[in-house]
C-alpha cells in the first residue's frame, strides 16, 4: 500500500506545473469581444493562429477575453511586434465588457505599448503604487482612479527592459490577492497593491499593432 501511495504521489507532482492558455492550433478557451463585428459579422478578425502562434491583428480594435475566470496565478506570455512599434496590452481581473469608451472591459491593463511595456492602465478599476503623485500623472480637478475622467496611467519603473523590434519578449504578471507584479525579461517594472478587484478573466488586446505571442502560459501557486 505505501508504494502505491508514493507512486501517486509521483504522478501528482509529474503532472502540476505551468499551464498554457493557448494550445498553439486555435482560439479554443477565447471568445473575441470586437464592436466593429456586432455591424459587420464578416469583417476580418482581430485575432488569429499563424505558424503555431496567437497573433493579435491590431485591428479591428477589440479583446480576446478568457472564457474562464483566474485568481492567484502568475502569467508569462512571450511575445513580439513582428513589423512596427505599436500598441497592445494584457488585461486581467477583466469582467464588465466594454465598460469604458465602449471599448475596454473592466480591467487593470498591463501595458505592452513599444518603450512603455509595464505601464498600468486603469479601466474602472482602481490599484496603487508608491510614488504616486511622480507615477501616475494627472490634470488639475483629475483623481487617481478607472473612470473616463480619471488619472489611469501609472508608469512603469523603467523603459529600457525591453528586447529591440522584432526580438521576443517575456512578460510576467503576478496577480497574487490585492497585488500585481510585473516583470519584463527579468527586470521588475511594476508593482501595485490594494487593486480594487482580485479576480477576473484574461484579455489580449487588438489595439493598431500587429503582435504575435507564442505563448500564454499560468502557473498557481505550489506547481
Amino acid at each position: 500500500m505505501k508504494s502505491i501511495l508514493c507512486l501517486f504521489a509521483t504522478i501528482t507532482l509529474a503532472a502540476a506545473g505551468p499551464v498554457s492558455l493557448f494550445n498553439g492550433k486555435d482560439l479554443a478557451g477565447w471568445t473575441p469581444d470586437v464592436p466593429q463585428a456586432d455591424k459587420d459579422p464578416a469583417i476580418s478578425p482581430s485575432f488569429i493562429v499563424r505558424d503555431g502562434m496567437l497573433v493579435s491583428m491590431g485591428k479591428p480594435e477589440g479583446h480576446l477575453v478568457s472564457n474562464r475566470t483566474y485568481s492567484d496565478y502568475t502569467l508569462t506570455v512571450e511575445y513580439r511586434f513582428p513589423k512596427d512599434g505599436g500598441n497592445c496590452g494584457v488585461l486581467v481581473h477583466a469582467s464588465k465588457p466594454r465598460a469604458l469608451y465602449d471599448m475596454f472591459p473592466q480591467s487593470i491593463e498591463v501595458q505592452m505599448l513599444h518603450d512603455n511595456a509595464g505601464d498600468f492602465w486603469c479601466i474602472q478599476e482602481n490599484i496603487e503604487v508608491p510614488d504616486m503623485e511622480k507615477r501616475r500623472p494627472k490634470k488639475d480637478g483629475q483623481k487617481f482612479g478607472g473612470g473616463p475622467d480619471d488619472a489611469r496611467n501609472i508608469k512603469n519603473l523603467t523603459d529600457d527592459s525591453e528586447k529591440p523590434l522584432g526580438e521576443w519578449n517575456t512578460m510576467t504578471i503576478q496577480c497574487k490577492g490585492a497585488e500585481i507584479i510585473v516583470h519584463v525579461n527579468g527586470v521588475l517594472v511594476n508593482h501595485g497593491t490594494n487593486c480594487t478587484a482580485s479576480s477576473g478573466k484574461i484579455a489580449l488586446q487588438a489595439e493598431g499593432t500587429e503582435v504575435e505571442f507564442r505563448k500564454v502560459e499560468m502557473t498557481k501557486p505550489g506547481d
